[in-house]
């Protein structure tokens, strides 16, 4: 299971983080916000990507039949939601609209829906890696303060995200026979591949802006892979690392 209590541990790490977010308030939205067009694009369509009820994962996490899972999945959901917050925030600060929707994205939830909840939180880990290079480019390629301090909150999130999503798919992948197991995390890194190149064709312009290369960016989202692989294997989620 996700520890030596199961998911409690993670439920917990949860509730800390809602209790250190409220009494940390927001940012200081006065501030606004300065940035290249190219860069705003790109927020724009991950706002639309963090934007979401969670409806379906927290069924499919009901229906596993772990309580303290399903009160974990409950939390993330709403970090999710309230990074969808944060970057709608942000772009109002900057003078900058929310998109009703991307291609990309629907796509995804159609992917995710698809099955069960084990591809529910393969496809969803796709999305997450990608983010984290993303937030970590946002946070550390621009000059504005505003844009800075969110992409750093919400890469703190996401740092923890992977690691809980890890520990499920551990106990998941662990139902199948044991010669299938990496075969089918390969699948995944050749799926998380196709869907970096996209990015990276995508959000060509903005990431130079940020200073990451396209060839950079999906070099390391492939870097950071191998781990999650490595820690969905071994049972060890809180070794990963995923980068600074």
């Amino acid at each position: 299971m996700g520890g030596t209590d199961g998911f409690a541990t993670w439920t917990r790490r949860f509730e800390d983080e809602r209790g250190r977010r409220a009494a940390r308030g927001d940012p200081d939205w006065a501030r606004g916000a300065v940035l290249h067009r190219a860069v705003w694009a790109g927020i724009q369509r991950f706002q639309v990507g963090e934007d979401g009820d969670g409806a379906n994962l927290v069924a499919k996490a009901d229906e596993a039949g772990d309580a303290d899972y399903a009160r974990a999945v409950r939390l993330f959901v709403a970090e999710e939601q309230n990074h969808a917050r944060l970057l709608a925030r942000l772009l109002a600060a900057g003078g900058r609209p929310t998109l009703s929707g991307h291609w990309s994205d629907t796509a995804f939830v159609r992917l995710r829906r698809l099955l069960g909840l084990r591809t529910e939180l393969l496809v969803l880990m796709i999305a997450e890696v990608v983010a984290l290079r993303y937030y970590r480019a946002l946070r550390d390629g621009t000059d504005d303060a505003l844009t800075a301090e969110v992409a750093g909150r919400i890469l703190a999130d996401e740092r923890r995200h992977v690691p809980f999503h890890c520990a499920r798919l551990h106990d998941s992948l662990a139902e199948l026979p044991a010669v299938t197991r990496r075969p089918v995390l390969a699948v995944w890194r050749l799926l998380l591949l196709a869907a970096t190149l996209v990015v990276v064709a995508d959000h060509g312009a903005g990431l130079r802006r940020l200073g990451v290369g396209r060839r950079r960016f999906a070099a390391d989202v492939v870097a950071s892979s191998a781990e999650v692989v490595r820690a969905v294997l071994t049972g060890r989620p809180d070794a990963w690392t995923g980068g600074a």
